[in-house]
Formats: C-alpha cells, sequence, structure tokens
C-alpha cells in the first residue's frame, strides 16, 4: 500500500492527486474514464485515480501507520480486509486523491475494483 502511494503521487509528494491539485474535467461519468482521460503523474504512471480502486498486497488496519516503520512499511501481518487505493469512475466523484484509503474482504468482486501488475527489481 505504501508503494502504490508513493509510485501515485510521483515526487509530487504536497499534491492532493497524482497529476497535481486540480480535477479533471469530464462530462460523462456513465461509464469507467479512459486511462488517457487523466493526465499521467511525474513517473508517467496514468488512471491511478477515477478508473477503479486497485487492490494492494497489504491488509487493512486503521492503526498500522501509527505504529510502522517510517521507511518502507510492509503492511500489517494479516487482517480480514485488503486495503485498495484510488477512485473508481462508478462514484459520484471519481477522483480520489492519493491519500484517500479503502478496504474490501478479498472474497468480494466489483466491477471498479481491478490491480496494478508490479514487478520486484533485484
Amino acid at each position: 500500500e505504501a508503494e502504490w502511494e508513493k509510485a501515485a503521487r510521483g515526487g509530487l509528494p504536497g499534491c492532493r492527486f497524482p497529476w497535481g491539485d486540480a480535477r479533471p474535467e469530464r462530462a460523462v461519468f456513465d461509464r469507467p474514464p479512459l486511462v488517457t482521460e487523466t493526465p499521467a503523474n511525474p513517473f508517467g504512471l496514468l488512471a491511478l485515480s477515477g478508473v477503479c480502486h486497485e487492490w494492494c498486497l497489504d491488509w487493512q488496519d486503521d492503526g498500522y501507520y501509527a505504529r510502522s516503520p517510517e521507511r518502507d512499511p510492509g503492511g500489517p501481518p494479516g487482517g480480514t480486509r485488503r486495503a485498495s487505493r484510488g477512485g473508481a469512475w462508478r462514484h459520484q466523484d471519481p477522483w480520489s486523491p492519493v491519500a484517500h484509503r479503502s478496504s474490501l474482504p478479498p472474497g468480494l468482486r466489483y466491477s471498479d475494483y481491478g490491480f496494478r501488475v508490479l514487478r520486484v527489481i533485484a
């Protein structure tokens, strides 16, 4: 989850959204936005808010970051809900700020939940 936020911020730690502080203009909210309908962040990443919530490998724990290591927190060892980040097209306001957190039990599935493939670089 912490890696998702770092990637989403794209080196802009004070910005509200992955691309800056302004909401994108969008007239049609009855379908998922195209990946290209939100600007890329400084890392070149797209669709980090407004397309779908993204599952994280971490379990959800509201108090975890109060007691976690300051650098590279690995997430809680267990739980009942997985953390998710990003906004989703089917919400009245799809543009979630980077710091917004949500969660869902892993057995549930929704049309506005997805995941982003990652690769560990050794």
